[in-house]
């Protein structure tokens, strides 16, 4: 179990079933029951257990909606190690849900997270670099921690990658072909934006890439399906109109509800955030 601390194996034994059981009632819908299972769980220490009460406070599941009590729990997990609870603390710091707003806390629960390995947190934490936004502005570290990401096949890093690489950034060399590569494998992941860069380098023959309208045309269409604005006014200098596709947001960055930990949560029952950072569809 990722992030658990337990204090003797037996114990881990004992925790472990009552933990899959109450898995298993989560993952059909049956909150209640995942709490009665995990509260005491998670009163003796365990960091997944601990974790799972502050998603289902976080989101109303089960439980009446309380970004305070999320908070307290994803504290509890992410002081014993949990990479996702880390992750998703920084998040409440970021959007000041459940605590005072803070950047730079943020920053500093993100780093813990991204030392583990956490691909969301290093995708995210080389954003803030970027951005200057609670840690000191810095292209180097920026891209430092893109690059982590990306060698972990994470999309928007890929795509900022590449962007850096286009742009020379980051103590990166200017490297269209490198650039071309990242945006190629993050458009292959339904990433909007390395959509719209790879249709801009077909358009204009980029990267080693030939000059193929009709590649552009296409690259620009599933951008925009994606409400992406870029790919959106590029396809109509190539003859659109691209409107997006049925059922898909509208505008240039549709906010994307938070994914939950590892492959145990069920689809499309996360709540969108409120700020963009950090959980963009066109950047991750």
């Amino acid at each position: 179990m990722t992030g658990s601390v337990l204090s003797h194996p037996n114990e881990e034994t004992l925790m472990e079933m009552p933990f899959q059981d109450g898995m298993t009632a989560y993952q059909r819908g049956d909150y209640a029951t995942a709490m009665q299972l995990w509260r005491p769980l998670a009163d003796q220490g365990n960091a997944d257990a601990q974790l799972y009460l502050g998603v289902m406070y976080d989101e109303g599941w089960g439980v009446p909606q309380d970004f305070v009590a999320a908070f307290i729990w994803y504290c509890n997990a992410a002081d014993r190690g949990n990479a996702d609870a880390q992750f998703y603390l920084a998040g409440m710091y970021d959007n000041g849900q459940g605590v005072r707003q803070d950047f730079a806390a943020a920053a500093g629960w993100l780093r813990k997270a991204a030392d583990q390995g956490h691909v969301r947190a290093q995708f995210n934490l080389g954003r803030m670099y970027e951005k200057g936004q609670g840690v000191p502005q810095d292209d180097a570290a920026a891209a430092s921690w893109y690059r982590k990401a990306a060698d972990q096949g994470h999309a928007g890093a890929r795509c900022s990658l590449g962007l850096f690489y286009s742009e020379g950034r980051g103590g990166l060399p200017k490297d269209d072909r490198e650039a071309a590569r990242l945006y190629k494998l993050a458009a292959d992941q339904g990433n909007a934006n390395a959509q719209n860069s790879l249709g801009v380098n077909y358009e204009l023959g980029l990267g080693g890439l030939p000059k193929d309208e009709h590649e552009a045309a296409r690259l620009y269409k599933l951008a925009a399906d994606q409400g992406n604005a870029r790919g959106q006014s590029r396809g109509l200098l190539l003859g659109g109109p691209w409107r997006p596709a049925e059922g898909r947001a509208r505008g240039s960055t549709p906010l994307q509800a938070r994914r939950r930990p590892g492959k145990r949560v069920r689809a499309n029952q996360s709540r969108v955030l409120l700020r963009a950072w950090p959980w963009r569809p066109a950047e991750g």
